[in-house]
C-alpha cells in the first residue's frame, strides 16, 4: 500500500507542471479526449394499487389544492397496475473548455416521445466562488428539486411537491448565480432568473386552445407578459461536524408574477359555469439533511434523514367568466397551502438499505374567494421501501406506501401502492450533490 501510495504521488508530482501549463486548451483537450461522458438510466416497475383500474396515479393528480385547475388532458403519471415503463433518461456531459462545463439529459418516454429534461452550460473559473449557470436546469431550491428522478430515496414524488409543484418538480429556462462565501463553514447563496414556460404548477399558465376544450369564455386570459416570470432565492448552510457526519441546512423563495388557473366547479366541460383566474404565487421552503457514514461496507450502518417544509400563497383576481359562474369579473381568489415530508434511510446490511417516508400535503389549506373561506382537506400517506443495491449502477427497490387522500369536494380515498421497481444506469454518471 505504501509502494503505491509513493507511485501515485510521484505520478501527481512530474504531471503538475503540465496541468498549470500555459496551454490550458492542450490540457482540456487531452484531459476530455473521453469526453462527453454518456449515461443512460433505465427505469420500470410492477406497481399496483387499490383504486379500480390503477387510478392512484389520477386521484393523486386531483389531491385538494389551491392550484388545482380544470383538467385539459389525461392525468396521472401513466402507472397501471401492472408493468410500467418508466422514463429512459440520455445524460451527456463534458468539459466543453477551460471556461464552461456543459450537460445535456433527455427524458424517453414509453412511447418512444423524447423531451428534453435538462440543457445547460455552467462557468468553471469565475472569481470568488461564483458559478453562473444558463439554459434549461432543475432550479436549486430546496432538496429534493434539483435531484433527478433516479437519484430519488423512494419510487415516487412526496405529496408536498406533488400538491405546490408537480411530478417533474421547478425546472425552467434561464439564468442561476451561485455564491460560495469564503467562510470556515459551507455556505451557498444563490439566485434565479427563469422564463417560466416549463411548469406544471408553479407558475402555469393556460393558453386559450386549452382553455377552449372546457369553457365557452371567448378570450379567457390575459396576454402572456415578458419573461423572465419566475425568479428564486437560496441558502445552504452546513457546519463542520467531522468526516463521520454532515448537515445541511437550506432556505429557499420561489415566485411567479404570472400564474394562471381554470376552475371547472362541476368538472363537467362546456357547462357554463367556468371562469378564469391570473394572478401570482409565491413559495417558502425549509429543507434539512443529516447524513452519518459508518465504517461498514457498502453502505452497511449509514444513515439519512431528511424533510423539507413548503408554504404556498397565491393571490388572483377572476380574469373572465361564464354567464352562470360563481364569481363575478375582478373578484379575488387567494389561497395558503402548506406540505411537508421527513424521510429517513438505514443501511440494515451492506448493499442493503431500508427506508421509510411520512408525507403530507395541505396541513393548511384554504381558500378565500371574494371574501369568502374555503377550508380543503388535508392528504398524508405512509410509506416503507426495502432496497438492494448490487453495485453503484443498479438498484432494484420493495416499496409499499398507504395513505388518505383528500379530494376537492372534501373526500377522502384510502389509497394502497405496492411498487417493485429496477433502476440501472449503463456508463458513467456523474457524482449527484448531497
Amino acid at each position: 500500500m505504501i509502494r503505491k501510495m509513493t507511485l501515485l504521488a510521484l505520478t501527481s508530482a512530474t504531471l503538475m507542471p503540465w496541468a498549470h501549463a500555459e496551454d490550458s486548451s492542450q490540457a482540456v483537450s487531452s484531459a476530455g479526449a473521453f469526453n462527453p461522458r454518456i449515461s443512460l438510466i433505465l427505469d420500470g416497475n410492477l406497481y399496483h394499487d387499490n383504486i379500480r383500474h390503477g387510478g392512484g396515479s389520477a386521484l393523486l393528480e386531483d389531491m385538494a389544492s389551491i392550484g388545482n385547475s380544470a383538467p385539459t388532458g389525461p392525468g396521472g403519471d401513466g402507472l397501471q397496475n401492472g408493468f410500467n415503463l418508466g422514463e429512459s433518461e440520455l445524460v451527456m456531459s463534458a468539459i466543453v473548455d477551460p471556461y464552461f462545463d456543459g450537460q445535456v439529459t433527455l427524458a424517453i418516454g414509453v412511447n418512444g416521445n423524447t423531451s428534453l429534461e435538462e440543457s445547460w452550460l455552467q462557468t468553471r473559473l469565475l472569481p470568488n466562488g461564483l458559478k453562473l449557470k444558463m439554459g434549461k436546469f432543475l432550479s436549486g431550491i430546496g432538496y429534493q428539486n434539483s435531484r433527478h428522478k433516479h437519484a430519488w430515496d423512494f419510487a415516487d414524488q412526496n405529496l408536498a411537491y406533488l400538491g405546490a409543484l408537480g411530478g417533474e418538480s421547478l425546472k425552467d429556462t434561464g439564468v442561476q448565480l451561485t455564491w460560495i462565501a469564503p467562510t470556515p463553514y459551507y455556505l451557498q447563496l444563490g439566485a434565479e432568473a427563469l422564463q417560466g414556460n416549463d411548469q406544471e404548477k408553479f407558475g402555469a399558465l393556460v393558453s386559450n386552445a386549452d382553455a377552449a376544450a372546457v369553457t365557452s369564455i371567448a378570450t379567457p386570459f390575459p396576454d402572456t407578459r415578458s419573461g423572465p416570470r419566475l425568479t428564486t432565492l437560496f441558502a445552504k448552510f452546513a457546519p463542520d461536524l467531522g468526516d463521520a457526519q454532515a448537515l445541511q441546512l437550506g432556505l429557499s423563495w420561489a415566485r411567479a408574477s404570472q400564474y394562471q388557473q381554470l376552475i371547472d366547479p362541476d368538472g363537467a366541460a362546456l357547462s357554463h359555469d367556468e371562469y378564469a383566474l391570473d394572478g401570482n404565487q409565491q413559495l417558502y421552503g425549509l429543507d434539512w439533511v443529516y447524513k452519518w457514514d459508518s465504517t461498514g461496507e457498502y453502505g452497511a450502518g449509514d444513515v439519512k434523514i431528511s424533510g423539507e417544509y413548503l408554504r404556498l400563497r397565491k393571490h388572483m383576481t377572476v380574469a373572465a367568466r361564464d354567464a352562470a359562474a360563481p364569481l363575478q369579473t375582478g373578484d379575488s381568489v387567494t389561497g395558503v397551502q402548506d406540505g411537508y415530508y421527513l424521510q429517513a434511510a438505514y443501511g440494515i446490511a451492506p448493499r442493503w438499505q431500508l427506508a421509510a417516508r411520512y408525507d403530507v400535503n395541505g396541513g393548511v389549506n384554504r381558500l378565500t374567494e371574494a371574501g369568502a373561506d374555503i377550508s380543503l382537506t388535508s392528504s398524508h400517506r405512509q410509506s416503507l421501501s426495502l432496497a438492494f443495491l448490487p453495485s453503484e449502477f443498479s438498484r432494484v427497490r420493495l416499496q409499499v406506501s398507504q395513505g388518505e387522500i383528500a379530494a376537492a369536494a372534501g373526500n377522502t380515498t384510502r389509497l394502497n401502492q405496492v411498487f417493485l421497481q429496477y433502476t440501472h444506469s449503463l456508463g458513467p454518471h456523474g457524482a449527484h450533490s448531497f
